[in-house]
């Protein structure tokens, strides 16, 4: 007799006719890793923590529309982590630009900014990761670190497997391209100005 706790297909269908403690143990099971995507993308401990949270609250959000693969809701999670990652940045830029075209008195610093800067190899794959489109970083973050095949990430996001490979590559090129500082992220919205 196996361990049905240890089937995420089983959990999470009691999770959905509302026992908790199964979604408690969904969340056990897969916090880490999420935390770890998270703090990949964020390349900040607290970020981390609030796209965690929010990648959790999505996935019993939209609950109904959650897809498993391969039995387990890790890849879910993970590409909702991106999303989350990607909107909470874009969010973080427009408050961040709002709050530079404010007049500043002089002599003010923002004291909390060296609290918070985590080793420069964050900040750096952080600001790659951010070159990247949507897909090709749902894609990466599969591949790249998760380990997931790049048939399995490919199933997963509805490409080829063919064509996952080749964005796979591109998508390295640019991060590496990327790290050497040739690339800058896109703007958060068009038009904005800097």
């Amino acid at each position: 007799m196996g361990n049905v706790e240890a089937d995420d297909g089983r959990l999470w269908e009691r999770s959905l006719q509302g026992e908790g403690d199964a979604f408690g143990l969904l969340f056990d099971r897969h916090r880490d890793r999420v935390f770890r995507h998270a703090y990949r993308l964020s390349g900040q401990r607290h970020d981390a923590e609030d796209i965690l949270s929010m990648a959790f609250l999505e996935l019993w959000r939209r609950r109904l529309k959650v897809r498993l693969v391969d039995g387990s809701v890790l890849p879910w999670l993970l590409v909702t982590t991106t999303n989350v990652a990607r909107n909470s940045k874009r969010s973080a830029l427009r408050y961040r630009r709002l709050l530079d075209s404010l007049p500043r008195g002089e002599g003010i610093a923002n004291a909390n900014d060296d609290v918070f800067l985590q080793s420069e190899m964050d900040r750096d794959a952080a600001r790659a990761l951010a070159t990247l489109g949507t897909e090709d970083l749902q894609l990466v973050s599969l591949v790249v670190f998760e380990e997931y095949t790049v048939a399995a990430a490919a199933a997963v996001l509805g490409l080829s497997p063919a064509a996952a490979k080749s964005r796979v590559h591109r998508a390295r090129k640019r991060m590496k391209t990327a790290i050497n500082g040739a690339l800058q992220p896109p703007p958060v919205l068009e038009g904005d100005r800097l």
